[in-house]
């Protein structure tokens, strides 16, 4: 098998990339394959030691930037390290592709080049989300601000799916994330999509409020990618807050710099459980093929990462794993929303 992987993309590509890559030849089975600029690949590469035969570089000449328009992008610059990666994926040339890119462009280039599973109306980001008691999934993370009952439904199966082949939950808890736990509460789209996720095979246990996402009582958090997003982007930053706070605490005074000695383990444990580059990216599902959208500002430990995921996601056989699912339940709304364009 073969990981594609985008060396220009994110904020601190190649350096970061191309470390990444390298680094997570000792975690994947896997060749790594990285689309970008030969020459600047292979000044990274020169860096460190590594089996050359496991790592590949196509030249690229364009690289789509965070303020392109993600179709005109996609469109226009088809010599660019994502086109050309999502391009070999639909080809099959590789099995998966990785990029921190503009995450719009993913998307798009998603749509347009690789393409949606059959019955799927719209891809979601699939991210996990670290809680108290472990990892639960988020989905969708911010692919779609504006969602149907039909689409979060979709969101549901897939994001029941990833946690159960990828992260190896059994029987995945569902929620669906709202504004009260009854399921009288919220707008028509959510009351509406409670009410269908009742009768779907999901093990679903009904709405979950935002102080509650957290607690690890859910295993999979369902939302459109507006609040999605909004969750993941206000976790992230609370996260760093509360790690600067506690650290600032502790060096206050000797007392506190003393019992910070003493917790150094178990504040080092806290902290690598909220540091999201433990979890290295979140796949789009949906598509005809395994994408993965890594974090703008990853560093080399989270492009790692990101590589890892994909394996799993590779080894657990989910694309293929969620087209069978997906032929299995109705469709009302497809045919309109599929003839819709990106």
């Amino acid at each position: 098998m073969k990981i594609g992987f985008d060396g220009m993309g994110g904020d601190h590509g190649p350096i970061e990339t191309v470390k990444g890559a390298v680094d997570a030849l000792s975690l994947v089975a896997s060749n790594i394959v990285i689309y970008g600029d030969e020459v600047k690949i292979k000044n990274e590469l020169n860096k460190y030691k590594y089996e050359q035969s496991r790592i590949e570089v196509v030249h690229t000449t364009e690289v789509i930037e965070n303020d392109d328009k993600p179709v005109k992008a996609i469109k226009s610059k088809d010599d660019s390290s994502m086109v050309v990666g999502l391009k070999a994926l639909r080809k099959g040339e590789i099995d998966a592709f990785v990029s921190a890119g503009n995450t719009g462009a993913l998307l798009a280039g998603g749509l347009l080049k690789v393409g949606r599973i059959k019955g799927i109306s719209r891809p979601a980001l699939c991210t996990i989300y670290p809680t108290m008691v472990g990892a639960s999934v988020l989905v969708d993370a911010g692919a779609n601000a504006e969602c149907k009952s039909r689409n979060l439904i979709e969101f549901a199966y897939m994001g029941s799916m990833y946690a159960e082949k990828v992260i190896g939950i059994k029987q995945p808890k569902v929620a669906l994330v709202n504004i009260g736990a009854e399921e009288t509460k919220g707008t028509p789209l959510y009351i509406e999509t409670h009410q269908l996720l009742k009768e779907t095979d999901l093990n679903f246990v009904g709405n979950v409020e935002g102080r509650d996402v957290p607690s690890g009582n859910v295993d999979v958090i369902v939302a459109d990618g507006f609040t999605g997003n909004i969750i993941l982007k206000l976790t992230e930053g609370v996260a760093l807050q509360l790690v600067a706070g506690l650290k600032t605490q502790i060096m206050k005074n000797m007392i506190g710099k003393i019992g910070g000695m003493i917790l150094k383990n178990n504040l080092s444990d806290f902290k690598k459980m909220l540091d999201y580059t433990e979890y290295g990216g979140a796949p789009l599902l949906g598509l005809n093929g395994l994408v993965v959208k890594a974090h703008g500002s990853s560093n080399a430990k989270a492009f790692m990462n990101a590589i890892k995921y994909a394996q799993i996601g590779l080894d657990s056989h989910l694309v293929e794993e969620i087209k069978k699912k997906v032929a299995s339940f109705p469709k009302p709304e497809m045919k309109e929303e599929q003839e819709s364009e990106v």
